[in-house]
């Protein structure tokens, strides 16, 4: 080997390396990698940050803001919303969201499609009395699949298309991925619906519950400061640690019938003020009594004391939302993120894999997967949660049925999709003519665009291709794809095509697919060329391999969003992930060699 292989071989092991480890985040490993390259003269200089206006970025990127005017304009509500029907069996209902799930995601980012059908499929858990882990998995499995189909399904698909363009001057048209994908998914998701979901483990006890959070609603109360009392003149923020010492949060303060929450810490406290607080009725009880404090129970209210939160609450809302593994509470507690003091919101609860966590709350680290009950203003939620970025898990009761510009957007996406797929515009700019349409027509708001984008993938692609470029030019991807060829020897092509998307798929479980595909598409060309055969069915497999990510819940997004509603453990998704992995391969090789034969 070269210094130059030797110095990208090292760079690849350490990236990999700590992506699996996941101490920092993916953006920030890839870039680094890549300034690492640029100043040891492993990347060029003046290929530095071409990956930043590769096709394969600005497609990613503009089918993300595309994929949220559809959202907006509830092209896409309007849809999902037939689908919460509890009667339906568990098979039943899993083959129609699959269906439905696998169709948006062909067309838009398959993380937000699930994003979209997550809470409707938890209404539906919950008004049918099952858990929500029985069907949360096979519909994340669903949209993974259906992104497979066309080109911008999913950023594999794009990564794969431009590197074509790149090897032959031609890239994979809109539709070329659909008689492979398509089929894949078809079949996957008949998989899912019918034998799937009976391998997910059922754990005992508090795992895998349809409500997690229903036990948290009981315990919003008042304590009243009596006359006379030692608390008099003294600030809010004095009594936090105490509050801490019994485990309850104080949620804000009553004075005079005005509610005021998260910013009320400084204020002095006066004979007759409603402190509200959040806790266990054990904790209430040592926290009351400690403080000589009386419990206020509002007129009319029969509770004694475990008030519900929206008669403590006026003007706030009750959220359930999942945290994503980039949203800005992973890896931080509640506390240092400032919820309180910053958007005037309270972590009440935390639900981590289907299990409470009721001791030291506020000070626990979120994680990805995890469900938060927030209290938050009700005219603010879709802003809180967005600058917290994590999702709903509840319909928020918008009304899309009326709205004029639902067929308006449906109708300009399915215009550029038809151009690009009959070949009558370039993809990228199909798409940007979208984007431009639903600007001017207020379909999205231009103030709304950029915070549509997922700029960490485009960071992450950014950063990694010209890396990739670099491996490909020094000979590194030559190097692979002769050691796979060295041992194959004497085998079939489609025996080493099946080698080649067994070892992709195998990465895509622990890495970012989005990683695993720019380091395997060259090799895959490297192997067709080696063995004298049409690079298209190695690019197709690596394709397919690379957006099946079905072992782990690390593996790709939608199955780490599922993993706390769904009350699922990390061994949980190789039962059902296994066989279908193994299933993908077996119909996805005989339909590459049919319809890209070697």
């Amino acid at each position: 080997m070269t210094t130059d292989q030797i110095g990208l071989f090292s760079l690849f092991a350490a990236v990999f390396g700590l992506l699996l480890w996941g101490r920092f985040r993916y953006d920030l490993v890839a870039f680094a990698a890549l300034m690492v390259g640029v100043t040891t003269g492993l990347v060029p200089v003046k290929e530095a940050f071409s990956g930043f206006g590769h096709p394969a970025t600005i497609v990613v990127a503009l089918v993300l803001v595309a994929s949220a005017g559809l959202v907006r304009s509830g092209a896409v509500l309007l849809i999902t919303r037939t689908m919460v029907d509890a009667s339906r069996r568990i098979g039943t209902h899993i083959a129609v969201m699959g269906v439905v799930g696998g169709v948006l995601s062909a067309f838009m980012n398959n993380v937000a499609a699930l994003a979209l059908l997550m809470p409707v499929d938890i209404q539906t858990a919950r008004k049918a009395g099952r858990a929500a882990g029985a069907t949360l998995m096979p519909l994340s499995f669903a949209t993974i699949l259906g992104g497979m189909a066309t080109l911008i399904g999913t950023p594999p698909n794009i990564i794969i298309a431009a590197t074509r363009g790149e090897a032959t001057g031609t890239p994979f048209a809109m539709l070329d991925f659909l008689p492979v994908g398509g089929i894949t998914a078809l079949v996957g998701i008949a998989f899912v619906a019918l034998v799937g979901w009976r391998l997910i483990p059922k754990h005992d006890g508090p795992g895998l519950q349809g409500d997690p959070m229903h036990d948290y609603a009981d315990y919003i109360a008042e304590l009243s400061v009596p006359r006379g009392s030692k608390l008099i003149g003294q600030r809010l923020s004095e009594l936090y640690g105490e509050a801490d010492r019994a485990d309850i949060a104080i949620l804000g303060l009553i004075r005079g019938g005005k509610r005021r929450y998260g910013t009320s810490g400084s204020a002095e406290l006066r004979a007759g003020d409603h402190i509200v607080v959040e806790a266990s009725p054990e904790a209430l009880d040592e926290f009351r009594a400690s403080l000589k404090l009386t419990l206020h129970t509002p007129k009319g209210d029969k509770s004694k004391g475990k008030d519900k939160p929206e008669a403590a609450g006026e003007g706030m809302a009750l959220v359930e939302a999942v945290v994503p593994a980039d949203a800005r509470m992973a890896g931080k507690t509640a506390q240092a993120l400032g919820l309180a003091w910053r958007q005037n919101t309270m972590l009440l609860g935390l639900s981590r894999k289907g299990r409470a966590v009721r001791t030291q709350m506020r000070r626990t680290v979120i994680r990805p997967g995890d469900i938060l009950l927030l209290l938050a203003p009700k005219d603010r939620v879709s802003e809180v949660l967005d600058w917290m970025g994590c999702l709903a898990l509840a319909d928020r009761g918008l009304s899309v049925t009326l709205d004029r510009k639902v067929w308006l957007a449906i109708g300009l996406f399915g215009a550029a999709v038809l151009a690009a797929s009959l070949g009558l515009i370039y993809l990228p700019v199909a798409l940007g003519l979208v984007v431009v349409g639903y600007i001017l027509t207020g379909v999205l708001p231009l103030s709304e665009v950029y915070d549509q984008i997922e700029w960490p993938v485009v960071v992450l692609l950014g950063s990694m291709i010209p890396l990739g470029a670099a491996l490909e030019s020094s000979g590194g991807t030559q190097l692979i794809a002769g050691a796979l060829i060295g041992l194959t020897e004497g085998w079939p092509a489609w025996a080493v095509l099946t080698v080649l998307m067994v070892v992709t798929m195998t990465l895509s479980d622990v890495l970012n697919n989005t990683a695993t595909t720019i380091v395997a598409a060259p090799v895959g060309i490297q192997m067709a060329t080696t063995l004298g055969v049409s690079a298209d069915p190695f690019l197709m497999a690596v394709a397919v391999a690379a957006s099946c990510a079905f072992l782990t819940p690390i593996g790709h997004k939608n199955n780490t969003l599922v993993l706390g509603p769904g009350g699922y453990r990390f061994g949980d998704y190789w039962q059902m992930g296994l066989p279908l992995e193994l299933l993908v391969v077996a119909v996805s090789i005989p339909s590459i060699l049919v319809f890209w034969p070697l």
